[in-house]
């Protein structure tokens, strides 16, 4: 009888996990059957990474639109990378003679396609500049840009997406990011409202329309003339509280060496204010000036948290860089390299489209389960897992999950994912930390949804049921 008794107690052990997946599965389909918008497709992956064992799929392979979830690819292929966790560097140099307060060559500054590069760093830079021994330089102040090539949008970006300052002119030499910030503050009713922009500098006008206090006055609105790659900044529409707006410039490394040039001058330094473009080559009267340095943590913080689209195809051109061994790379080439990892996980890169490194484009076509084996993979290698992991947004807490499934929700703080979204498509994919304390890589991506809120419910509600 005991004997008997203990073979059932072995068998009923055998087949609970399998009846625990199962219990999963029929919850998971329950909760997509009653709350994916009517209309609307989903494809899901789930694997829990402490077991080794797949959890969940629901039309896994199904290929979508992923927005900016493409940035997990782009981060984990740069971070695998030798050298992807060294910083993004800005480096001044001069060529020539210091002689008697002036110096008789050229001032070069190389760029290095550093997103992170703002106010604050080109004071710096002019700061390490001028505290050198002259205040004349004869030649010409030079930017090189020829990291790569002369494309300054992604393959699919919407040419009127611009001048929206999640679409920047991109450029090795990027300054406050390729864009203005305007705030707007009201004044008395009726009157123009008191309006900041930022950072300052001459390359731009300010037009500013706007009326305190004045419904009548119509939308805030911030703009500028793009369909004459002007830089007239227009500033207009009722102001009856503190407002901001930002827009892209045209183009990104003219707005760097203008303002460059104008700080230079400001500082005191005798220089021709007509910048040129040429690439460095170093020779014996080279001397190095400084060397700005971006923390790459810094750089994947603000892809992850922020969503932000520049400093993703700043990494796609670095990673470029960095697998060619060379000057002048394309974002094909970057691109390549992402391939390169599909086909190393197990996939076929043919079976899936990559246009860019951020999920701007329309053309990018990802899978769910493509983007849990670049999870995997990612949580397969220390280095990488930490650096990722740090950088993604923490649910309930900050990021672009920072108001997603907080206050007593069981996933808060418990789930760490990318958002994607774009018009009709909702994605989410990172990593779930269940009570038994096992690490989970999923992926969820929903398309043809008009209302986002309904997507972004069904995901909470999916990780929450991952959390338990």
């Amino acid at each position: 009888m005991r004997k008997t008794t203990l073979l059932i107690v072995l068998f009923l052990i055998g087949l609970s996990p399998a009846w625990g997946q199962t219990g999963l599965q029929q919850r998971l389909d329950k909760l997509i059957e009653e709350f994916l918008p009517p209309g609307s497709e989903i494809g899901v992956s789930v694997y829990d990474l402490t077991s080794k064992k797949q959890l969940y799929a629901y039309r896994d392979d199904k290929l979508s639109r992923p927005a900016s979830v493409m940035k997990l690819l782009t981060t984990i292929t740069a971070l695998d990378l030798r050298g992807g966790t060294e910083p993004f560097q800005t480096h001044a140099w001069y060529k020539g003679v210091i002689e008697q307060d002036t110096l008789h060559g050229d001032l070069y500054v190389v760029g290095g396609f550093d997103p992170e590069f703002g106010d604050a760093e080109m004071d710096t830079l002019v700061s390490r500049v001028t505290t050198l021994p002259f205040s004349v330089i004869t030649g010409k102040v030079y930017a090189d840009v020829t990291m790569k090539d002369s494309l300054y949008w992604g393959s699919g970006w919407a040419w009127d997406d611009t001048p929206s300052s999640f679409q920047p002119y991109l450029s090795p030499l990027m300054f406050h990011k390729g864009m203005v910030k305007i705030t707007a503050t009201p004044t008395m009713k009726g009157d123009t409202a008191s309006v900041v922009a930022e950072p300052v500098s001459s390359f731009y006008t300010l037009v500013n329309q706007t009326e305190s206090r004045t419904p009548a006055a119509g939308k805030f609105v911030v703009s500028r003339n793009w369909l004459e790659n002007g830089n007239e900044i227009v500033v207009k529409g009722n102001v009856a509280s503190e407002r901001t707006g930002e827009v892209n410039i045209y183009h990104s490394q003219d707005f760097f060496m203008h303002t460059f040039i104008e700080r230079l001058r400001n500082d005191s330094i005798e220089v021709d204010n007509i910048y040129g473009y040429k690439e460095f080559m170093a020779d014996s009267t080279a001397v190095l000036i400084t060397r700005l340095d971006c923390p790459i943590q810094n750089v994947l913080s603000r892809v992850m948290k922020k969503s932000d689209n520049l400093s993703a195809e700043a990494l796609l051109y670095r990673l470029a860089a960095q697998c060619e061994g060379r000057k002048r790379v394309c974002a094909d080439d970057g691109l390549k390299a992402i391939n390169r990892l599909i086909q190393r996980i197990g996939h076929n890169p043919k079976d899936y489209k990559i246009a860019d490194g951020c999920g701007l484009s329309n053309y990018n076509y990802l899978s769910p389960a493509l983007l849990v084996d670049f999870l995997k993979f990612a949580y397969s290698r220390t280095t990488i897992y930490q650096y990722l992991y740090k950088a993604l947004p923490t649910a309930g807490v900050d990021g672009t999950l920072q108001n997603r499934m907080k206050g007593e929700s069981i996933a808060r703080k418990n789930v760490f994912a990318k958002t994607g979204s774009f018009t009709a498509i909702s994605t989410l994919a990172g990593y779930a930390r269940n009570s038994k304390g096992n690490d989970i890589a999923f992926a969820i991506m929903n398309q043809n949804v008009i209302k986002l809120a309904d997507a972004r419910k069904l995901q909470d509600k999916i990780c929450e049921i991952l959390c338990e």
